[in-house]
């Protein structure tokens, strides 16, 4: 069931959350965050919330564009870790570089520190983009560390997609084909889902069957909506 909370703990501000404050400050567009921990189901939360006319702005997706073949970042990432990191179409293998950096929080975080202000940038674009073509639109932000990198600030809801964990650790083996071991190293490494929740505002549980997710999804845009037109009231 959908849980709906009136306040959250902030994270001190970074300087990607700085930016973000600055863009939500000088615009009425409805900004939220939506996150949940790997495995919990988010990019099908993120596809309903698609569907019913949010605008999505996809951070995982926008990390693998900038560590695309020809980017900065790319080269900076080839350096640091090696060659080895490479799949044959040389692009970089996902899978081989976590299994080096989620073990390890050092090499973890220096690659963080290389992707995470790539993905700002491109998330600030997009966000300015929206805002300018349509001023009453709900703009979600698909950020699956939306905690972890401070990017919290300034939103008007956060959405957390929950999934015990037990569930989360069984979905993760099977979606990756890891084992007990590599999964829980994976879940390890971000804020456990439960303090992601005390967090939230917006509580999805996709425990259950993908049609109980949908309507709590569609319960959520329609509040957010309702938000985003309350901003936009209709000339008098």
């Amino acid at each position: 069931m959908i849980t709906i909370r009136q306040n959250r703990v902030l994270f001190e501000e970074s300087l990607d959350s700085l930016v973000l404050s600055r863009i939500v400050n000088n615009t009425m567009t409805l900004i939220a965050g939506l996150t949940g921990g790997i495995a919990s189901g988010k990019s099908t939360v993120a596809g309903f919330l698609r569907r019913a006319g949010a605008k999505i702005i996809d951070a995982d997706r926008i990390a693998r564009q900038v560590v695309s073949p020809g980017q900065p970042a790319y080269a900076e990432i080839c350096a640091q870790f090696g060659k080895g990191i490479l799949a044959p179409d040389g692009g970089i293998d996902r899978a081989a570089l976590g299994r080096i950096v989620f073990e390890n929080t050092a090499l973890r975080r220096r690659l963080e520190a290389i992707v995470h202000p790539r993905v700002g940038t491109e998330i600030d674009a997009q966000m300015q983009q929206i805002t300018l073509a349509e001023p009453d639109a709900v703009i979600i932000m698909d950020i699956p560390l939306l905690f972890e990198t401070g990017r919290t600030h300034g939103l008007a809801q956060i959405i957390v997609v929950y999934v015990p964990a037990s569930v989360q650790l069984e979905r993760l083996m099977m979606r990756d084909g890891l084992d007990r071991r590599d999964a829980l190293a994976r879940i390890a490494s971000q804020m456990p889902i439960d303090e992601k929740v005390k967090m939230a505002d917006i509580v999805i549980d996709n425990s259950g069957t993908l049609a109980q997710t949908q309507t709590q999804t569609l319960q959520a845009y329609r509040q957010l909506a309702g938000q985003a037109r309350a901003q936009h009231p209709p000339p008098v």
